[in-house]
């Protein structure tokens, strides 16, 4: 166990990347510590991905890319600034619900900050709002798309976990509001302080033009949670669904995407999936020396030794999540922490659909939080500022985002309650 946890730490210190990283340690201990033959290295991992579960990550992020390629943005953009615009600092609000309506289209947080960021940043800017402040706010609108489905992290947690995709994608339907609430709070406040303006009021004609023009790609979602729970087809053909939908609205109905393009796209996506699966690949070798050794067990027991409390195990899982999203990328924790803690939650009794928000919302916090925080990162290259400085402002919406995560670790009814109900309903 030393052995694998040295050689992962040294890879990590070294800046060697986390899917190499991963994928050394645990074939190193194999070659070092077992008799096994080499070649269940390669079988391990090409077992790892060997699921039909998982072709939803690349199906989904294609849709995302073709929502953003066709037009959509702006219209999202337009039906936001109608309903939120003249509020104080209103661009802001605008940024915030924009992020979360694309956010449950493409399920990429990083994706959302680049299709959103590259219209709405230039806007703020010409309004007097301070580069910095735009993009600490960006970063953390778009990890909105971790917790808000179809959140490509809970397609990974799904399959990781062995539990409902489709409940996990509901669940984070009023975690994901309170997130997205509480950065417009945040976003009221600096507006005030700093005297951001509003945009002017919208009239019922505005509203209801900006919603028509909206509506067909804010119908995504809905399509993919509602052909889910009435068992209309799996988490991984909704993806298709939707890659589908996505593809008719931007090629057909907006006529904004050539084929040219879109085999351009296609190509973009494979490359970006190509990266995820390699890391999950890794990741399965490395959960599969773990259990094959007992180690989630004996750390289990540990951790029980030392308190078997409810509170403190969750008090000290959620810690573990905070500190490792500050430098390691979301999908490998999940492949490496969910293996050896889900047995302890199992015994404490903790709902798997609740620890997958609590994970998510930890996930979102981590893609802000330096030294990685990969879409703050993002935003402030989109924004074409130094990364420091978004500090300034960042720790006010991260403190936003942790109160949420108080509340979700508080009362599990913010996440379990709504996909028990709806499930239920479609089931009766």
């Amino acid at each position: 166990m030393l052995l694998l946890a040295a050689v992962l730490i040294i890879g990590i210190a070294i800046a060697v990347p986390i899917s190499y990283s991963i994928a050394v340690s645990g074939a190193f201990y194999l070659l070092v510590e077992s008799t096994l033959p080499v070649l269940v290295i390669a079988q391990r991992m090409v077992v790892g991905v060997d699921s039909f579960t998982l072709l939803a990550i690349p199906l989904f992020l294609l849709a995302g890319a073709l929502m953003a390629e066709g037009d959509i943005t702006p219209r999202i953009m337009r039906f936001a600034s109608s309903m939120v615009g003249h509020i104080r600092g209103g661009m802001a609000m605008v940024m915030v619900v924009s992020c979360m309506f694309f956010g449950a289209i493409s399920g990429s947080g990083v994706a959302d900050v680049a299709a959103i960021g590259s219209i709405m940043l230039p806007a703020m800017k010409g309004q007097s709002y301070k580069p910095a402040f735009s993009a600490s706010l960006l970063g953390c609108g778009g990890a909105l798309a971790t917790i808000i489905p179809p959140s490509i992290v809970m397609v990974v947690l799904g399959v990781t976990m062995g539990a409902s995709i489709g409940k996990l994608f509901i669940a984070g339907f009023i975690p994901g509001i309170l997130s997205g609430g509480g950065l417009m709070l945040v976003s009221y406040y600096f507006a005030k302080k700093e005297n951001y303006p509003r945009l002017p009021k919208a009239d019922a004609r505005e509203k209801w033009e900006a919603f028509k023009g909206a509506f067909l790609p804010m119908v995504t979602p809905a399509i993919i949670i509602v052909g889910i729970l009435e068992g209309i087809f799996t988490a991984t053909e909704a993806g298709a669904v939707a890659a589908f939908y996505a593809l008719i609205l931007s090629k057909y109905v907006y006529k904004k995407l050539s084929w040219r393009r879109f085999f351009e796209i296609c190509l973009e996506v494979g490359k970006t999936s190509a990266v995820v699966l390699f890391i999950i690949s890794a990741a399965s070798l490395f959960g599969w020396v773990l259990t094959s050794q007992n180690i989630p067990q004996k750390i289990a027991e540990v951790i029980l030794g030392i308190s078997d409390n409810y509170w403190a195990v969750l008090i000290f899982f959620n810690l573990l999540l905070l500190i490792l999203g500050t430098f390691m990328e979301t999908t490998a924790i999940i492949l490496i922490i969910i293996p050896i803690f889900m047995p302890i939650m199992t015994q404490i009794g903790v709902d798997p659909i609740h620890l997958g928000v609590m994970v998510c919302v930890n996930m979102a916090i981590g893609a802000n939080t330096p030294p990685l925080g990969v879409d703050l990162m993002t935003a402030c290259k989109v924004a074409d500022i130094p990364y420091e400085d978004s500090f300034r402002y960042i720790p006010y919406f991260l403190t936003s985002m942790f109160i949420v995560l108080v509340l979700v670790i508080i009362f599990p009814g913010l996440s379990t309650w709504l996909p028990n109900m709806l499930v239920t309903s479609a089931g009766a």
